[in-house]
């Protein structure tokens, strides 16, 4: 059970990194907004894949059998969501 977190964590961690690398621009997040953006990259990617993909098996919870590519792939959609809405600013 804790060792399955920490590997949550560190996955999260690389995802993250990789995700901010290959979006254009630099996106200002910290060490801990990295982790939560790969790891929510995972639920995000996991959760599209189970419905592209078959078979079907759509459910509220978190994913836990996500690939590398598909937590990727949700945190780079997270990641450009979170650039057009923090880049929403008032310009005078």
């Amino acid at each position: 059970m804790i060792l399955n977190i920490l590997w949550m964590i560190l996955l999260g961690l690389i995802v993250g990194w990789i995700a901010k690398t290959i979006v254009p621009g630099s996106a200002q997040l910290g060490w801990v907004s990295t982790g939560l953006l790969g790891i929510a990259g995972g639920w995000v990617g996991g959760t599209l894949g189970s419905l592209v993909f078959s078979p079907h098996h759509f459910d509220i919870t978190p994913p836990i059998k996500h690939s590398f590519l598909g937590a990727l792939v949700g945190a780079v959609i997270l990641l450009l969501i979170y650039k057009s809405v923090a880049g929403r600013g008032t310009k005078v």
